[in-house]
């Protein structure tokens, strides 16, 4: 039998039969595959904390954990997002298809296995995965902080830099995970237009989420933008211009639009003050007029986004 590919491909076998995993463990090993075991549901959960494998091939029917419970805990895990789950048992009822479909499995193959077959459904659904990865590394790469959610606010996908940015805000044992999504849940229910955004102040740093369009009528497409507050703004123009925090705050509000009377209001001091501040900001930014200081400013600040 040929390897899947010239790379070894990393299957997790969650099965509690000791027989059943020697039978695929071999058909798989065949193939030119790395096989990892987990005898229960939470053993697989612990494992992929740490290891990530390219797809899993799942009993559904199994003491404790079951397969059905297993797979809704290995999609909370964003680094498994994209991993295929194929669901074994050697029931072939209706009712066990949907659950495992509905809970995140993407196939379902009845035991004893055909180990052809196997292996050609596992092929088609990594070539699949591969595809999905990198249409999202390529969106994260061109700067697009997108992801989908379901009615309920539930992440079905998300590029990684969307990940990145709710894993340094709120990490996976966080509240807030399950606050977000019925936030999102809410927002969702009054119907939002393309282009309306939600501002999601309680967290630690602002974020705020555009809503994008409704897929298939049941996929809501969003962005999620990094809004630092206005004192890591002041930071960031600070440390991007090299100049003084006072300095830095004048040129906050010069990238909002302030006058410079309106300025010297905010800060307490005087438009003279302000006058002098400029002097120095153009001298450091390499311009002539605050036109074209706001536009090296809010350009500085945009590129904090991504």
């Amino acid at each position: 039998m040929n390897p899947l590919s010239s790379e070894k491909q990393v299957v997790l076998v969650v099965d509690d039969s000791i027989d059943s995993i020697r039978m695929i463990s071999d058909v798989l090993e065949e193939a030119g595959m790395t096989v990892l075991v987990a005898l229960e549901g939470s053993q697989a959960v612990t494992i992929t904390r740490n290891i990530t494998p390219d797809i899993v091939l799942m009993d559904a029917i199994m003491p404790n954990m079951d397969g059905f419970e297993c797979c809704r805990a290995l999609k909370e895990n964003p680094k498994l997002i994209d991993v295929p789950i194929i669901f074994m048992t050697g029931l072939s009822d209706t009712e066990h298809v949907v659950m495992g479909l509905k809970c995140g499995g993407v196939d379902y193959v009845t035991k004893p296995i055909n180990a052809s077959e196997l292996i050609a459904r596992m092929q088609v659904h990594l070539t699949n995965a591969r595809m999905t990865k990198s249409a999202r590394q390529a969106l994260d790469a061109a700067g697009q902080t997108l992801f989908a959610v379901n009615a309920a606010g539930g992440i079905l996908w998300a590029t990684p830099r969307v990940h990145q940015l709710l894993s340094k805000l709120m990490p996976s044992d966080s509240p807030s995970l399950p606050q977000l999504a019925h936030t999102l849940q809410r927002w969702l229910e009054h119907q939002p237009q393309p282009g309306h955004k939600l501002s999601l102040e309680q967290m630690e740093e602002s974020l705020t989420v555009e809503f994008l369009a409704l897929v298939d009528n049941k996929e809501y497409l969003l962005r999620l933008t990094d809004t630092p507050n206005a004192e890591n703004h002041t930071d960031l123009l600070r440390q991007a211009f090299s100049l003084t925090s006072r300095e830095a705050d004048v040129l906050l509000w010069i990238a909002n639009g302030k006058t410079n009377r309106e300025i010297g209001q905010i800060l307490e001091m005087s438009p003279r003050t302000v006058n002098k501040h400029l002097e120095q900001i153009f001298k450091k930014l390499g311009v002539e007029n605050r036109t074209s200081a706001a536009a090296m400013a809010i350009r500085a600040l945009a590129e904090r986004t991504y």
